[in-house]
């Protein structure tokens, strides 16, 4: 089958190609898609740098979500099924193994362009802002990089669950689209300061950060009493000094997590708990798929340099 490789093992963008390589065969357990669109993620980036290998028993080459055709199934899942998957790793290909626990129908009305983005930023919300940030209706959620896939998600899955959002984007234009998404305040994080702005909104109860130790001062003063910080990356710095003083009088909590080495079964409980909670809201349509554009699984490069440049609202999508 044909699949993209990183030329080297790691590179720029450019080192991306399409190449063949044997076809993935399932193990027990497992389904095999016919996959018709990729989504593109940063972890991808990483991994292509040579920084983010993949866990033990995962395919060596990128891509960590995939919609198409069920060619050979199991558990619930038939030959002929449509299905969006989150995978350990070989998403920009042909075909791709997953075990079955970890792929979800794709949601009425969506296609599965839209579908193949969803399954890495929706779990990753999940787990980090309702299950780590433990978010609930009523509560004030502060979301950086709103534009981002992770961000689009974040700010819409908030809504859904009844909180007020504020959201930080890097530029005039890329706030008014963190607006549009639906934050209740909107933040150009290169004109205002976001910690001041939140703070005169009466503070925020979780933060979703993935730029690190540059904005953690301000997200905790902006934090309210028994408030949450959870990370996610840390693409600005990762280290800083810990006021254990200021988060004692806060009662705050910082965690984190990542979500590709999790267990199969702690995939597959996340997995169920999406299901549940996350895919009402999108048949719904408080939640949606948001795709900056699509590129043949050929221009994957052209994918990355896309992604790698920040101009992108949402996700960025390969199809097969």
């Amino acid at each position: 089958m044909k699949a993209i490789v990183v030329e080297g093992g790691k590179g720029p963008a450019e080192a991306l190609r399409l190449d063949e390589i044997d076809d993935p065969r399932p193990g027990p357990g497992q389904i095999l898609i016919r996959v018709s669109a990729a989504g593109v993620n940063r972890p991808d980036i990483i991994q292509r740098q040579g920084f983010y290998p993949p866990p033990p028993g995962a395919p060596s080459t990128l891509g960590l979500d995939v919609a198409g055709e069920v060619l050979q199934g199991a558990g619930r899942w038939r030959p002929g099924d449509w299905v969006c998957a989150l995978l350990g790793g070989g998403g920009y290909a042909e075909r791709a193994v997953v075990d079955a626990r970890h792929a979800l129908p794709i949601p009425s009305g969506l296609t599965a362009v839209e579908a193949a983005g969803l399954p890495e930023t929706v779990f990753t919300v999940y787990a980090n802002v309702f299950e780590g940030g433990r978010l609930a209706s009523g509560e004030t959620l502060l979301v950086h990089g709103a534009t981002s896939g992770i961000g689009v998600a974040a700010v819409q899955m908030g809504k859904a669950a009844g909180a007020r959002v504020i959201a930080t984007a890097r530029g005039k234009a890329k706030a008014q689209q963190a607006k549009a998404l639906g934050a209740d305040i909107s933040v150009d994080a290169t004109a205002e300061d976001f910690g001041d702005v939140a703070r005169a909104a009466g503070g925020v109860d979780v933060v979703l950060d993935m730029v690190g130790a540059p904005y953690f001062a301000r997200n905790l003063a902006a934090l309210k009493t028994g408030g949450r910080i959870v990370y996610i990356a840390a693409q600005g710095g990762g280290s800083l000094e810990l006021p254990i003083g200021a988060l004692m009088q806060k009662r705050a909590v910082v965690t984190g997590s990542t979500l590709r080495p999790r267990s199969a079964d702690e995939k597959a409980r996340l997995a169920a708990e999406v299901e549940r909670v996350v895919w009402p809201w999108i048949e719904a349509e408080k939640v949606r798929p948001v795709v900056e554009r699509t590129f043949p699984l050929a221009d994957a490069a052209k994918a990355h340099a896309l992604l790698e440049s920040g101009a992108h609202l949402g996700k960025v999508v390969l199809t097969t």
